[in-house]
């Protein structure tokens, strides 16, 4: 299918990794309708709440999800950001410049319901095993896998699918999917200029999802993107 309209510009970020200068460098300058991010409209509301507010408590939620949410928080506080300070730097920049905010990710809990029914018992233990693994890794350790994944970020993802094919389907290949049917449906809207501000995990298959739709796509990797991070 060919490509039509301008291309998204499909900018890929780590979740714990202060990146708001150069996210403001890229999208400050691009003439833009509108900024996608890869949340859902819980986690939208629970990053835009004000600090020690509630968003509806975290006893509700699946242990999995605590844990992980757990991670990010210790390891985004511990490398100096706040988790999910990306997407709240995309969101306040859109607001800065009257944009739509557009939430393009499944909504959590979804994700985590096809997540835990479809994986193999083997993967679930695993999968937990890592979120508490997670909650003990220093802050140097991670800031080096960090720096691995920039250098060959396929590897990684590669080794996902082959020790983990069911979490792989679920948090990656299916998501891509979603997200980019959400992207094309806001283009079908009249935004026609669009940012999307992704995992950088999701990044090449995005892009290739869009492709699949006949919309173009211009890449800014995280290795890009945090190469010209103000130090």
């Amino acid at each position: 299918m060919a490509a039509s309209g301008p291309p998204i510009l499909v900018v890929g970020v780590a979740h714990v990794v202060d990146l708001a200068a150069p996210l403001r460098r890229v999208l400050g300058k691009r003439p833009l309708d509108g900024i996608a991010v890869e949340l859902d409209i819980d986690r939208f509301r629970a990053l835009s709440a004000p600090a020690g507010t509630s968003t509806g408590g975290g006893g509700g939620q699946p242990m999995l999800m605590r844990l992980w949410g757990m991670v990010q928080r210790r390891l985004g506080d511990e490398l100096g950001v706040g988790a999910g300070a990306e997407m709240r730097t995309a969101t306040q920049i859109a607001a800065e410049r009257q944009l739509p905010v557009l939430l393009i990710d499944d909504p959590i809990r979804e994700t985590l319901f096809r997540l835990l029914h479809s994986l193999s018992l083997k993967e679930r233990v695993a999968l937990f095993a890592g979120a508490i693994v997670g909650l003990f890794l220093p802050g140097e350790l991670v800031g080096r896998q960090l720096d691995a994944y920039q250098a060959e970020p396929t590897a990684y993802t590669d080794e996902l699918r082959r020790a983990m094919p069911g979490v792989a389907k679920v948090l990656l290949d299916d998501r891509n999917e979603h997200m980019a049917d959400r992207l094309v449906e806001a283009r079908g809207r009249g935004l026609t200029r669009i940012a999307a501000v992704i995992g950088d995990a999701h990044l090449v298959g995005l892009c290739e999802a869009l492709q699949r739709r006949g919309v173009g796509s211009e890449r800014i990797p995280f290795s890009e993107l945090n190469a010209v991070r103000a130090p």
